[in-house]
């Protein structure tokens, strides 16, 4: 399961509006590939479109999917949004990173 802190919910519905997608019927869809300066990196997009090797989630009315590969990656994230003059941006608060590189954007396990 991955979790949605408020502060992210917020700018996920704001962000869907403005691309032209619904927090209602479509999806956030959050992945992870190799590359990035520890060896693997996050993905987040919006999607209407769902595999049958995807997982589906709901947290805090936002409905996120996630590649069957990636899940095992990510088990326990949270997804927060941090804002500001030193905002980062979406941040993955993974508890299965053993290490993490300064940009937020990249892991090791």
């Amino acid at each position: 399961m991955i979790k949605v802190s408020d502060t992210a919910k917020t700018k996920i519905s704001q962000l869907m509006t403005e691309e032209g997608f619904s927090v209602e019927t479509d999806f956030v869809r959050v992945g992870v590939k190799s590359g990035g300066c520890s060896g693997l990196s996050y993905e987040l997009d919006f999607d209407n479109k769902e595999s049958e090797t995807d997982k589906l989630f709901e947290d805090n009315q936002v409905k996120i999917v996630v590649d069957k590969k990636s899940f095992l990656y990510l088990v326990g994230t949270t997804l927060e949004y941090s804002g500001g003059l030193n905002g980062k941006g979406f941040v993955f608060n993974n508890p299965n990173a053993n290490r993490t590189w300064g940009c937020g954007e990249s892991f090791s396990l």
